[in-house]
């Protein structure tokens, strides 16, 4: 992709599939304190027909925001990301932000993002994208040890010196101008199993880029009942334990890779004897298992054993079901 003549603007981008929740994440973007740049709002529409189109122009007829309705089909979420970060190169915005279709942005959201982005540049950093958290609210009867965990939360993920070691798609900023952003895509072969944000951030830091953090450009998702339940959370982690998996194997050898494959088996036994210890602490116990289903999933990956699939027609069914990738953190 040649370098695109790029202004100080943002694009909000959002990418949808058949989600009612995409309504109050725009409205929640209507009561934006100013950011200092000029902001503009582009959904991408994941399913096979046009289903929010009109959904979309009836909020944007309205909206103190422009609102650009973008058909990507289907059902493989690095289309819908790919034609966001193309609007943003077409408009020649230089900040895409990424939101889900299922948050909700405080008032002061994207002026911290960008304000965290100036900070570093002002240091000498050189930050190229900026991570907020997403915060999760729980149902009436979801089990307390998941509010205590804060299970669901999304956080970026620090090394030992404090950089962001990875990416995530639900709250962050990106810089399109870094010379780490330029000609990145997301990986379509992971459209549908997830993980496509944090191989697109992984290549990002592979390139030199680097992630900041803003700890108070905070959004909100509630949890649906159907995911506050231990079992969706041991899913979740196994599919982030393959993409983990997926990223380090890149360039080794088969005995690199079952060696690789080794460690995690016994990361997760170590975790299962965490949890046996714990075991009258709930939100402890769960954490250790949540961690052990994360390396098996990575043992699993670098087995050989096949990605499981979260996006398009789920199993046994002709439609393509929602089955939205969960964060990565």
């Amino acid at each position: 992709m040649s370098n695109p003549v790029l202004r100080d603007a943002v694009l909000v981008g959002i990418c949808t599939f058949r989600r009612p929740e995409l309504a109050a994440t725009l409205d929640s973007l209507a009561r934006l304190d100013p950011c200092g740049l000029p902001v503009s709002i582009a959904i991408a529409d994941n399913d096979c027909t046009p289903s929010a189109r009109d959904r979309v122009q009836e909020v944007a007829a309205t909206h103190p925001l422009p609102i650009t309705y973008l058909h990507a089909p289907e059902a493989n979420i690095s289309i819908a990301r790919n034609a966001l970060l193309d609007h943003a190169h077409a408009t020649g915005a230089r900040f895409l932000v990424y939101l889900d279709d299922d948050e909700r942005a405080e008032p002061a959201w994207l002026a911290r993002l960008v304000a965290a982005w100036k900070a570093g540049q002002q240091s000498g950093a050189g930050t190229g994208a900026v991570l907020g958290p997403v915060q999760a609210h729980y149902p009436a009867g979801a089990p307390g040890w998941m509010d205590r965990a804060r299970a669901h939360d999304t956080l970026p993920v620090f090394g030992k010196d404090g950089a962001v070691l990875s990416g995530y798609s639900g709250n962050i900023l990106i810089d399109l101008a870094d010379p780490a952003a330029r000609d990145l895509r997301f990986d379509l072969s992971r459209g549908r199993s997830g993980g496509e944000d944090s191989a697109f951030f992984a290549d990002f830091l592979a390139a030199g880029g680097r992630i900041g953090f803003a700890p108070d450009a905070v959004v909100h998702e509630d949890v649906p009942p159907d995911r506050a339940r231990l079992a969706w959370l041991l899913r979740r982690r196994y599919r982030m334990g393959q993409t983990h998996a997926s990223l380090i194997a890149r360039g080794r050898s088969r005995g690199g890779r079952l060696g690789a494959a080794g460690v995690a088996a016994a990361k997760a036994m170590a975790c299962g004897g965490l949890a046996l210890l714990g075991a009258a602490r709930p939100a402890w116990r769960n954490r250790q298992i949540m961690r052990a289903a994360l390396h098996v999933g990575a043992a699993a990956h670098l087995g050989g054993a096949p990605q499981i699939e979260i996006y398009g027609t789920a199993p046994g069914r002709t439609d393509p079901a929602p089955r939205h990738a969960p964060k990565e953190n």
